[in-house]
Order: C-alpha cells, then sequence, then structure tokens
C-alpha cells in the first residue's frame, strides 16, 4: 500500500519563495516596459553590478544574525580597493600580496569593530558608525582625495575578464555564497551564530563562547568588503575615494529583503543573494527606464522601509502564534499534542 503523499500547502510555499517570485515579477514587467531589459548583455550586466553589493550584503548577514549590524562597509569597500591599487602602483607590489592585505585590512578593521562591540559594549550601530568615519577618512588621507590608477592588466582582470558568458566577480560571488551557505547551515559555527541571535543568555547557558562568536561575524563582514573592494577597484580601473557611499543601506536592505530579522536568529545568505539582486534589477529597470538619479535614490529608500516594516511585522506574528501555542500547552498539560508552531522561511 503506497503511502498517501501530503497535500501542498500553497500558503506555505509563497510564503517561503515569496521573495523570488517578486524578482521574477519585477524582471517579466521590466520585460514588458523595455525592449533591451530581458536581452543577455543586460542580464550578464545585472549580475555584474550586483555581484558587489551581493558579496558585501553576504557578510551583512552574518553581523545582522546575531542581532548585529556593520554600517562601516561602504567605507571599507573604498579603503581595501585603494590599499590594494596603492600597494601595486606606489610600492610595487605584486597582485597577490596588495590582495592579501587588502584584505588582511578588511579582517583587522572587523575585529576591531568586534572588540568595541564586545569588551567596550559599544552598541553595534555605534560602535561601526565610528569604524565607518575612521575608514573613509583614512582612505581619504591614503589616496589624498585623489582616485589611483594604473595598476596594470593583471589586476584589472579580476574585475573585467569572463569565463565563459560569466563575469569573474559573479563567479567569486558564487563560490563566496557557497561558502558561506555550508558555514551556516553544516557548521557548529554556523549553529552558534543562530542561536546567539535567537536568544544570547540561552546560547551561553549551553555553552556558547559567545564574544568570540560576536566577534568573528565581524571579521567576515570584513572579509567580504574587502573582496568586494579590490574586485570593484579592479572593475573600475581605479580606486575611487568615494566608492562605496551609501552601499551599507544597500547591504541591508537585501539582506532585510531576503528574509533575515534584524532582530537576529532567522534567515541565511540565499534569501540575501536574492535581496541582492531585487536591488540590483530595480536600478538597472530604473536607469533603463531613465528615471532620474536621485528619483532612484528615494524608491531605493521607500524599499528599505517597507522591508524593515515587513519584517516587523513577521516577527511581530512569529512572536503571536508562540505565545498561543504556550497557552493552548498550559492550557490542557499538553507536552506536544498541538505539534510546534509553523517556522517562517
Amino acid at each position: 500500500m503506497t503511502a498517501l503523499k501530503k497535500p501542498v500547502d500553497l500558503k506555505t510555499l509563497f510564503r517561503r519563495y515569496s521573495v523570488a517570485l517578486i524578482l521574477l515579477l519585477m524582471c517579466a514587467v521590466l520585460g514588458l516596459l523595455s525592449r533591451r531589459f530581458l536581452s543577455a548583455t543586460n542580464l550578464i550586466n545585472i549580475a555584474l553590478q550586483t555581484s558587489i553589493v551581493a558579496l558585501v550584503a553576504i557578510g551583512m548577514t552574518f553581523t545582522i544574525l546575531t542581532g548585529g549590524i556593520d554600517l562601516s562597509v561602504g567605507s571599507l569597500v573604498a579603503l581595501c580597493g585603494a590599499v590594494a591599487a596603492g600597494l601595486v602602483t606606489r610600492s610595487g607590489f605584486p597582485i597577490a600580496a596588495a590582495f592579501a592585505a587588502a584584505i588582511l585590512t578588511g579582517c583587522a578593521f572587523g575585529t576591531i569593530s568586534g572588540l568595541l562591540i564586545v569588551k567596550g559594549n559599544i552598541p553595534p550601530f555605534v560602535a561601526t558608525l565610528s569604524m565607518m568615519a575612521v575608514g573613509r577618512g583614512l582612505t581619504l588621507v591614503y589616496t589624498q582625495g585623489k582616485p589611483i590608477a594604473g595598476m596594470g592588466d593583471a589586476f584589472v582582470f579580476w574585475g573585467t575578464a569572463k569565463l565563459g558568458p560569466i563575469p569573474i566577480p559573479v563567479l567569486i560571488l558564487f563560490l563566496i555564497f557557497l561558502l558561506s551557505y555550508l558555514v551556516l547551515h553544516h557548521t557548529r559555527f554556523g549553529l552558534h551564530i543562530y542561536a546567539i541571535g535567537g536568544n544570547e543568555d540561552t546560547a551561553r547557558l549551553a555553552g556558547i563562547k559567545n564574544e568570540l562568536g560576536k566577534i568573528a561575524v565581524y571579521v567576515i563582514s570584513g572579509f567580504t568588503s574587502a573582496i568586494a573592494g579590490v574586485l570593484l577597484t579592479a572593475r573600475l580601473w581605479s580606486a575611487q575615494p568615494t566608492a562605496g557611499i551609501g552601499l551599507e543601506l544597500e547591504a541591508i536592505a537585501s539582506t532585510v529583503l531576503g528574509g533575515t530579522s534584524l532582530m537576529g536568529g532567522s534567515g541565511g545568505t540565499g534569501g540575501t543573494i536574492v535581496g541582492a539582486f531585487i536591488m540590483g534589477v530595480l536600478s538597472n529597470g530604473l536607469n533603463l527606464l531613465e528615471v532620474p538619479a536621485y528619483y532612484q535614490r528615494i524608491v531605493k529608500g521607500i524599499i528599505f522601509i517597507l522591508a524593515v516594516m515587513l519584517d516587523l511585522y513577521t516577527k511581530r506574528v512569529r512572536g503571536s502564534r508562540q505565545l498561543l501555542f504556550g497557552q493552548l500547552k498550559e492550557a490542557t498539560g499538553s507536552k506536544g499534542n498541538f505539534g510546534e508552531p509553523p517556522k517562517e522561511p
């Protein structure tokens, strides 16, 4: 006798894949409004442009999962790109050594942010906002407020070359995403990150070293920002002292749009990638429709507000369900007859 298949719960499917459906719907609408949108050249261009934001957003996801935030990412993108370009053009460093120095710079900044939060008991918003100012200031000092160019073809290769039809930055994004997914879902460290964001006190009682976990996520954020900075510098053929301005907003919006809660404890980098592509498709579509840049900023700001409101609403609904479940369980003396409350995506 064959087992009966459970009926497909369309409501659950929609809730789980709503962000991907929104992305597909946006692509369909923009494809109707602009013939150029669905061309292969434009789609590859969207992937290339989105890769920088998505890389930064992956690191941002780690910090938000623990209930924190990193506002220094935009400044780090500019600083790390300038460090790599400066070491090659001014000091004659090999490409590999310059890239390594840039990545170490990003990780060092992340470590400082983490220490300020953990040891200095400074709220993540304040600590990373301060590091944002420090990073931008160091970038302007190092570059003297001028672009650094002339890195050579070997440097520029990493931002402009393709493997077949796929740009190198997009391939690097895929590799970083795959690594982040494995870390979050298949390692003890990933489990600890979710535990810290879900309930820090409970995580501590379970023997999890919260302080090390919090520092580590800011190091990861610095790492991904550094890679994004190097790739952006290579793509632009120069290190711009003003690079990355506003990038923190796009990274946070991508993360929240992808389903990661600003309260921590739920979400993942898969949704973040989809959220980043929503932002990338939106920017590209508005450009094709010739919407002025200053109006585009307004649209992105509104989308960020809506994403935060949706996150807060989802959190309230989840809390209400858990409270109702607890009350029913207590009233009936049940030890699990009602099952667990449905998990949000």
